[in-house]
């Protein structure tokens, strides 16, 4: 069975949102996953490298991914919302991807400024959240955890061991606070971006499975 790519428009609250949708190679997918990038004004979009590799990690173990990129970020419509939007923007492709796969659990997850985007939708759903809750470099230095702590699913952190954004000490400190379940994974890697680790954090993601 060939891996399904598409390309397609979301139509989001700002106007239109550029997606890619990729199945896994071989077989059915037997979840749903929604990826998020990082900040959009510092050059974070669906392409990223972090993005690319966790969006193939999760499909190498069974799920159909969607990417897609935030409001004002390459060919999506609308301009940065501080956050606000970014939400609205992920709720929109959220509901796209559980129209095409309506029997399937699901995933939401990001990286970075898209961690913190994954976390305020999961928290927000309530009892109509995903699965889990995958958060990859949540960075810890703006001191926004009401989402993590609100998300009562589980939630697993994949965390570089020296993120600038994000460093061990209080990483490990707001993990610890957090009630099971949880899973942490720490990536020796060399920054924030995963620089040097970005094939061992690819394989951390598939081990994860599919819910």
């Amino acid at each position: 069975m060939p891996r399904r790519i598409e390309s397609f428009f979301v139509a989001g609250p700002a106007g239109r949102l550029e997606a890619i949708l990729e199945e896994p190679e071989g077989a059915a997918p037997r979840e749903a996953a929604l990826v998020c990038h990082p900040h959009p004004l510092h050059g974070g979009t669906l392409h990223n490298k972090v993005v690319h590799r966790l969006a193939r990690g999760l499909r190498r173990s069974g799920c159909a991914v969607l990417r897609f990129n935030f409001r004002g970020v390459n060919l999506s419509a609308g301009s940065y919302d501080e956050g606000r939007g970014e939400v609205e923007d992920a709720r929109a492709c959220l509901l796209q991807l559980r129209r095409r796969y309506p029997a399937l659990p699901w995933t939401l997850a990001g990286f970075s400024f898209g961690s913190r985007v994954a976390a305020e939708l999961a928290a927000d759903l309530g009892g109509d959240g995903p699965g889990r809750l995958i958060v990859a470099g949540f960075p810890t230095v703006f001191k926004q955890f009401q989402a993590l702590e609100q998300y009562s699913g589980p939630r697993i952190f994949i965390h570089s061991t020296h993120d600038e954004f994000g460093p061990r000490n209080e990483l490990q400190l707001l993990y610890d606070r957090l009630w099971e379940p949880k899973k942490l994974v720490w990536i020796e890697a060399r920054d924030h971006f995963f620089a040097s680790a970005l094939d061992e954090f690819e394989r951390a993601v598939t081990a994860l499975g599919t819910l």
